[in-house]
């Protein structure tokens, strides 16, 4: 027995040794190896600082700041492009001897055509030039590529993207304005830059947690999942690691900027730069709504109902046709008038193409697709004019974080029924001066009895609502954003 002991003992003896000789050459490899990566690192710094003061100095021999915006899909027409445009007019406005240069994707237009689009759909002209840096590897950003595990694949296809826009053009000052906050670590530490964000809308927020844990389904949790406790268990892990990984990243920001209260929330949990971070709502082009008369004055008879936004998932378009049809499945409204819904919006890609023909084999299935209109990346003129002519504006995101379409829709004195959570919920359709300014549902059934509601009220009663909105949304124009956007970033400058 005690021979048998010795022996066990004696092996666990030499499996502990053997395992401390293993551990520490283990561990001066690691760190040689970890020495070596800085040192590679801080080698390409020095190169690329080099190659940035060749680009920044002028014919005169003079330093010139060089500014740039990494937006991959800036020639979408969605608010946050308009965001861009706007940020990038006024710090024209304010530095117009800087170099402004856009890390853009869209690699089937060129520089002119990209302006062009942003004039004819947000009205907006750019005072000085602007270089355009065209990135080929945007696909890797795309969710078509990852099917799953997609928020983590994102996020390290975007890594290399700004590889590749920082290997193009050194910045001294670096603003992501989409959300891509992985690349904010390779620009500051990395290209030595000056970097900020502008933050549309979390990659991943408690709100997202709580749909896995509670396993509810959603766009982002398909029902296989909620069906499984065990991979309920496994992606609440995952979302957790994730959300500590990108607070990490974001918290490397010198300034961050996010559009509404809703995110500010989510960010200051995720993020922790309180100190950094302020509330700079988005532009909205409120002055342009203005000449549009409050009265109803309609070239046609009956109500117009308007949706305007891109034609992604989380826009949740399926739910305004579903109300739609259930509002006139019912006849909700006593002597309905004749009604039409038109869907206005932008398409990226074929991803966002292939929803709006779901969308219409939908109202086709619902058996509405007579009373329904489909309107795809129109001149801001068409927009204005539907705008005009609308009763009612439909918005049906759950957790919008913001909501441009929204604010438009007031502005142009349509009612707005918005969904009653997010920016809308916190930032938008509040009371102004005690007044009512908007209407806020969640279900099907919510939204189709607001909107008869809306209908069945007085001529009367909806221009008080319409009076309202418009006082309200001043605070979210083109020279208050210009303000706040100036004061924020004004950090990154000294």
């Amino acid at each position: 027995m005690k021979n048998l002991l010795g022996t066990g003992e004696s092996k666990g003896t030499r499996g502990i040794l053997f395992f401390y000789s293993l551990f520490f050459p283990g561990l001066i490899v690691c760190g040689t190896l970890c020495v070596c990566l800085v040192i590679v690192l801080w080698g390409i710094r020095l190169l690329l600082q080099r190659k940035k003061k060749l680009v920044s100095t002028s014919k005169n021999g003079k330093n010139q700041m060089v500014i740039a915006f990494f937006h991959p899909y800036c020639n979408a027409g969605g608010g946050g492009e308009r965001v861009l445009w706007c940020a990038l007019r006024a710090l024209q406005k304010k530095y117009p001897e800087a170099v402004y240069v856009v890390y853009t994707g869209d690699v089937n237009v060129n520089g002119q055509q990209i302006l062009e689009g942003a004039f004819r759909r947000f009205n907006i002209r750019l005072i000085h030039p602007v270089q355009f840096v065209f990135l080929r590897k945007r696909y890797l950003v795309e969710d078509s590529l990852y099917p799953h595990f997609t928020l983590l694949g994102q996020s390290l296809g975007s890594i290399f993207l700004g590889w590749e826009a920082l290997m193009q053009c050194v910045p001294d000052v670096y603003i992501d304005s989409m959300g891509y906050a992985f690349t904010l670590p390779l620009f500051k530490y990395i290209g030595g830059c000056q970097v900020g964000s502008y933050v549309h809308y979390p990659t991943i927020s408690t709100d997202m947690l709580s749909v896995v844990k509670n396993q509810n389904i959603g766009f982002n949790n398909a029902a296989f999942i909620t069906r499984n406790p065990f991979l309920s268990k496994v992606k609440l892990i995952y979302y957790y690691l994730f959300a500590f990984i990108y607070g990490l990243v974001g918290s490397c920001s010198d300034v961050v900027m996010v559009n509404s209260s809703w995110t500010l929330n989510h960010i200051l949990s995720l993020w922790k730069v309180g100190n950094c971070t302020n509330i700079v709502y988005p532009p909205c082009d409120v002055q342009t709504f203005l000449d549009i008369p409050l009265h109803e004055k309609k070239m046609t008879p009956g109500h117009l109902l308007v949706s305007v936004g891109q034609f992604r998932p989380e826009k949740n378009h399926p739910l305004q046709i579903r109300a739609f049809a259930k509002l006139l499945n019912k006849k909700m409204v006593e002597s309905p008038p004749s009604l039409k819904l038109v869907l206005i919006g932008g398409c990226r890609n074929k991803d966002d193409e292939l929803r709006v023909n779901q969308l219409r084999r939908l109202s086709e299935d619902l058996g509405v697709q007579e009373y329904v209109e489909f309107k795809i990346n129109i001149p801001f003129d068409e927009l204005k004019n539907y705008l005009s002519e609308a009763t009612i504006g439909l918005h049906t995101m759950w957790n919008e974080h913001f909501g441009i379409g929204v604010v438009e829709c007031m502005a142009a004195g349509t009612i707005i029924l918005a969904h009653n959570s997010g920016g809308p919920k916190l930032d938008i359709v509040v009371p102004h001066e005690g007044d009512i300014t908007g209407f806020l549902a969640e279900s099907e059934e919510d939204y189709a009895e607001t909107i008869a509601h809306i209908l069945s009220m007085s001529a009367e009663k909806r221009l008080q609502i319409r009076k309202s909105a418009r006082a309200s949304v001043s605070r979210f124009s083109d020279q208050e954003f210009e303000v706040t956007f100036l004061s924020s970033v004004e950090k990154l400058f000294k």
